[in-house]
């Protein structure tokens, strides 16, 4: 029998998740494997091994294992801050008059800001236990850059960070976290390597993109003895540390008979969202309970709605290995919106694989309509929500609104994985109506697909 649900459900920390869940397990259509791109051949375990830790190689190829045990030393750092709650929005569904019932996994209650400490410790954790020096990476709005600088001050580790040109002028206060936890933040595309000296020339006075910033981060690591490079999102690694996410939440919603119809989260590279979808996509593929995905990117960086599933590189230097995926082509350019963390061209494999397979939607949307929804979310939940959550907020009251014109009782969950409490700058240029929006044109989104490489044998 249900029980009365309370504003904020918490698991015991005895009951935290002590695996990973690996939904390629599940998927009968497996993502296709990284492509040496000079080759065009499967990356073996042996190539990947100087770009990334080998623990985190063997993560990265496993699509058989269901299930991987967490680390204890992992799990004594995810005690800091979690279990995290799972939240009945119960003040949102009375101010839209809805049926529907509306959770929301809150990833924000550590001083990143975010989900991605959920990967960062457990990358820095396995590149330590390698013995190396450091790690470098590229980070957009900057949470992941300090979800990783927490990390690395922890473990003791050295931490360089690239960070998205744009987002480094936007965003002065969290490059200055990064800072406070010891790491060095460069703003990419730069002159400090020799592929930003490529991209400044090429395009000079560009405000960067994720696709750069991997680019020199991952040639920082190979001319650095005892360092590798760290992704915070799109990798199968990535994707399989954040469904803690999902398996908290699950197990929340199951204390209570709870279960979701609709389950929304926003769409970059696509941490969060496979994180949080996971386990319950697990229970779709296996025939046992199905669910409404929804997958929810920017109208400015529409890889899913509108973007191409091709092998493409991950990084608009082309030096990191092709991944099959949607991408609106390496060499596409978003513009400087104000989620930075959104701004990727293209989307993980795995997610890429099962919207291609039909086994969840995608919506893109615009700015200015996802900052109306966070004030909106703001004023009665009492969280100000980071730019990138804010687009499955959006999404999750247009649902909301829905069940109220159709009577229908639905439960949506979405996943609020950050705060904006840095994101000042965005809000302000919101409330002062000078936010504008970005929607690339067909011309725009053709430069980029012309530049995707022709794979052979690799098909549609």
């Amino acid at each position: 029998m249900s029980r009365e649900i309370p504003y904020k459900i918490y698991l015991e920390e005895k009951d935290m998740p002590k695996q990973w869940y690996n939904v390629r397990a599940d998927m009968k259509n497996k993502p296709a494997p990284l492509l040496n791109p000079v080759t065009f051949q499967p990356m073996t375990f042996e190539e990947l091994r100087p770009v990334f830790c080998d623990e985190l190689v063997k993560q990265e190829l496993d699509d058989t294992t269901p299930y991987i045990d967490i680390p204890q030393e992992i799990l004594d750092f995810y005690k800091m801050y979690r279990p995290a709650p799972l939240v009945r929005a119960y003040c949102l569904e009375k101010k839209l008059d809805t049926p529907a019932k509306i959770y929301y996994k809150f990833e924000g209650n550590n001083t990143s800001g975010s989900h991605k400490l959920n990967s960062a410790i457990a990358q820095a954790y396995y590149a330590k236990n390698q013995g190396l020096k450091g790690v470098t990476t590229e980070t957009g709005a900057g949470q992941w850059g300090t979800a990783l600088a927490m990390a690395c001050a922890y473990l003791e580790l050295d931490c360089q960070v690239y960070m998205v040109k744009c987002s480094y002028e936007q965003k002065p206060f969290r490059r200055e976290v990064m800072r406070t936890y010891g790491a060095k933040v460069t703003p990419s595309p730069s002159d400090t390597t020799e592929i930003g000296r490529k991209i400044l020339a090429e395009h000079p006075g560009t405000s960067g993109s994720l696709g750069c910033a991997i680019s020199e981060a991952v040639e920082a690591a190979s001319k650095q003895e005892g360092y590798r490079y760290v992704l915070g999102s799109v990798l199968n690694q990535v994707l399989l540390h954040q469904t803690i996410i999902g398996l908290e939440a699950k197990a929340a919603m199951d204390q209570y008979d709870i279960v979701p119809d609709v389950i929304i989260g926003c769409a970059g590279g696509g941490s969060n969202l496979g994180g949080l979808i996971s386990p319950f996509m697990g229970e779709k593929l296996r025939g046992e309970r199905d669910y409404c995905f929804i997958a929810v990117e920017p109208a400015s960086c529409p890889s899913l709605t509108r973007g191409r599933f091709a092998y493409d590189y991950c990084d608009t230097g082309m030096v990191c290995p092709l991944a099959k995926m949607y991408t609106l082509g390496s060499g596409f350019i978003p513009s400087a919106s104000h989620s930075g963390g959104l701004r990727y061209h293209g989307m993980s494999p795995v997610l890429s694989q099962l919207y291609h397979d039909g086994l969840m939607e995608a919506r893109s949307v615009e700015q200015t309509s996802v900052f109306a929804a966070a004030e909106q979310f703001a004023r009665v939940e009492g969280i100000l929500p980071a730019p990138e959550s804010s687009h499955a907020i959006k999404v999750a009251i247009d649902e909301a609104l829905r069940c109220r014109e159709t009577g229908e009782e639905k439960t949506i969950l979405f996943g609020l994985t950050g705060t904006g409490y840095f994101d000042m700058y965005a809000y302000e240029k919101f409330n002062d109506g000078k936010m504008t929006d970005t929607i690339p044109t067909d011309e725009d989104l053709a430069k980029g697909f012309a530049g995707l490489p022709h794979v052979p044998g690799a098909g549609a």
